[in-house]
């Protein structure tokens, strides 16, 4: 059984269509034994995401709550098909982890081409880390050649638990096994986050890894299986010791 040691794609009611606030995620992940989160609300191009003001302020929250390791982030909105993003490159620059997603609402599906071409302009901005629930059949894309360039240029492919609940961008699952077989074949790391709206859904990715296990993807690739590989990933990204106090 897989088990992940950090969740890093979660929100809080500053996504207005989310129900929990950052201290109950932060409670739900304590109480389940993951030792890290990011919080990663929706940036403001998606008509009820978070201020500006949300990300500059969020350094509030101190790197460390109750023993958990509180990442700030953000899921930021592809604007268009040259992969413009709705968050200015210096505030990306000063977040901790940066989810890359695309949300009909700011961003109506193609076509495969300019979809390919989309993840292969993000797949170069180097204040990406994570490409964001790919896996929804609305926007398909050449998924080998782009998995190659998250190769070269050193991304993280999300695999994403609400991709798999019932009636969630259906089709999803079957892509993103897809996905999932050609990060194995191409060493591509891959993070299972639950994309939590709830509290009591921090950590919640079985239906994610059950699909992993059922196509033997490897241990070693799933960046959150392993809390002191995913440490050492995320401190040599951030600025700063994020060491616990002793």
């Amino acid at each position: 059984m897989i088990r992940i040691y950090a969740d890093t794609h979660t929100h809080t009611v500053a996504s207005t269509h989310a129900f929990s606030t950052i201290m109950e995620n932060i409670r739900v992940a304590k109480e389940k034994g993951i030792r890290a989160i990011a919080s990663t609300d929706h940036a403001p191009a998606i008509p009820d995401g978070a201020h500006l003001w949300h990300f500059n302020n969020i350094w509030s929250v101190p790197d460390y709550v109750d023993g958990v390791l509180v990442l700030k982030g953000v899921e930021t909105n592809i604007l268009d098909f040259d992969g413009n993003l709705d968050i200015s490159q210096k505030m990306l620059e000063g977040l901790d982890w940066v989810v890359a997603s695309c949300h009909s609402p700011v961003i109506p599906p193609k076509d495969e081409q300019a979809q390919t071409h989309l993840w292969l302009e993000i797949a170069k901005n180097p204040d990406v880390d994570v490409i964001g629930h790919s896996g929804n059949p609305k926007f398909l894309y050449d998924y080998e050649r782009c998995i190659k360039a998250f190769k070269e240029y050193g991304k993280i492919v999300e695999i994403n638990a609400h991709s798999f609940q019932p009636g969630t961008r259906p089709g999803s699952p079957k892509n993103c096994a897809e996905i999932a077989k050609l990060c194995a074949k191409y060493q591509v790391p891959v993070i299972v986050n639950s994309d939590a709206h709830f509290c009591y859904e921090i950590g919640a990715v079985e239906r994610a890894t059950a699909m992993l296990e059922e196509i033997d993807f490897p241990r070693e690739l799933i960046l959150n299986a392993d809390y002191d590989r995913f440490f050492e990933t995320v401190q040599k990204k951030v600025k700063r010791d994020l060491s616990p106090a002793k």
